[in-house]
């Protein structure tokens, strides 16, 4: 039984070893290269013996343990050939040291900084097989604990410091230090989400430093210098739960096709408001503003419009009440609520009727109280369905079964 040796050796992509241990399609080596999931880092990728490797966990007893597609051709004591995926262990050493590379870029940007959570998320096998990889399954997250807000202008800067870092070449190293040493260190950062129990039953722990940037325990496999890395690529925040912020990114050549596909947006959105990228953000804010306007105005001209109408009503007597009745069309029962509360205020009636035609009619009542306007809402809902209700001075009600022009007759008489 041996723990594995990715995380110290992460070049090594095949070995031989010796079966120690066969459950059905799960090997035990005396040895291995393959990298069990843990840590925020999924498993490994391979072939075992010339089968294919599904999965890499570590047992209860500690074991590493290979789970293999079908049943191996292999014994105790038997030795077997390991491959494993070396397109895949690549990109989890870029983007397991990518994310270390951008909590150093927060160190020196956010406040009351944390590990909240780390993760990989990968490609399926056959996108990745396909070369398809660059698409959204494909990111990697960190979760910080800060009372930073991480807002647009932190993101850019984030991604420019984690860039400059990668650019820079520092170099990625990592060693065994004592527990004591470890928590005399306040550099050193832990990730208590990926790394729960970190200094239990353990005489040391394995830190991960990259040159003058970041300092953090860590079990994972990682590049030997930061420029392996390739271009990062941020995505976007989000908030898992309170007091985290999650920043998700690509990373190499996922990270090239994500900026070559928002660079194509921004070509088409600069083409669209006829400028170039120096001034999409400048075109942007000012057709926003525009675009404001001109809603502003067309809330005012739909009001005007509706009131006209409104003011177009019949005015009918009955119960020794004047009351005005109409259809409306093209408004939603709010808008004609608020514009029969106004006209009723404005009119000398009594009470104020507007049925509004659509596919589910409705209808609105504005009373002065003389007849209560919740009374003749449940009227009408009563005599056509649907519900609604309020109270003396207003009501309103929807899901008319029955045409407008019906319901207006009937509130007519």
């Amino acid at each position: 039984m041996s723990d594995s040796l990715a995380p110290e050796s992460p070049t090594v992509r095949a070995f031989d070893a010796t079966v120690t241990r066969v459950d059905g399609r799960s090997v035990t080596l005396d040895e291995t290269y393959f990298y069990p999931e843990g840590g925020g880092q999924p498993a490994d990728r391979g072939v075992l013996g010339g089968v294919d490797v599904e999965h890499v966990r570590t047992n209860a007893d500690g074991a590493v343990v290979h789970d293999l597609a079908s049943d191996p051709d292999v014994g105790v004591g038997d030795e077997v050939t390991g491959v494993v995926d070396d397109d895949f262990r690549t990109y989890c050493m870029r983007a397991h040291t990518a994310s270390h590379v951008l909590y150093g870029a927060g160190r020196r940007l956010l406040e009351d900084l944390g590990y909240g959570g780390f993760g990989i998320r990968a490609a399926p096998r056959e996108q990745r097989a396909s070369g398809d990889a660059a698409s959204t399954d494909e990111k990697v997250r960190v979760d910080f604990e800060t009372s930073t807000e991480v807002d647009d202008d932190a993101l850019v800067e984030l991604e420019r410091l984690v860039n400059r870092a990668v650019w820079d070449s520092r170099e990625v190293s990592w060693e065994e230090i004592s527990v004591a040493e470890a928590r005399d260190r306040e550099e050193i950062a832990f990730n208590v989400k990926t790394e729960e129990g970190v200094f239990a039953e353990s005489e040391t722990v394995r830190v991960v430093s990259i040159d003058g940037w970041d300092w953090a325990a860590c079990g994972g496999t990682h590049v030997s210098d930061t420029v392996e890395i390739g271009p990062v690529e941020v995505l976007g925040r989000s908030n898992p739960g309170e007091g985290l912020t999650r920043v998700e990114f690509a990373v190499g050549p996922s990270a090239i096709d994500r900026r070559a596909a928002v660079r194509t947006s921004a070509y088409e959105a600069a083409r669209a408001l006829g400028t170039n990228l120096d001034g999409l953000g400048e075109s942007a804010a000012g057709t926003a503003a525009a675009r404001e306007e001109l809603e502003s105005e067309l809330v005012d001209l739909k009001s005007e419009v509706l009131r006209s109408r409104l003011a177009d009503f019949e005015t009918v007597e009955r119960d020794g009440l004047t009351w005005n009745v109409g259809v409306v069309s093209g408004f939603d029962a709010n808008e004609v609520g608020e514009a029969a509360k106004e006209a009723r205020d404005g009119a000398d009636v009594d009470v104020f009727v507007a049925v509004g035609e659509s596919d589910a009619p409705f209808v609105v009542v504005a009373s002065t109280g003389d007849a209560a306007a919740g009374e003749v809402v449940a009227e009408v809902t009563d005599e056509f369905g649907g519900g609604g209700g309020g109270g003396p001075m207003f009501a309103q009600g929807g899901g008319l079964g029955a045409p407008a022009d019906e319901v207006l007759a009937y509130v007519r008489d």
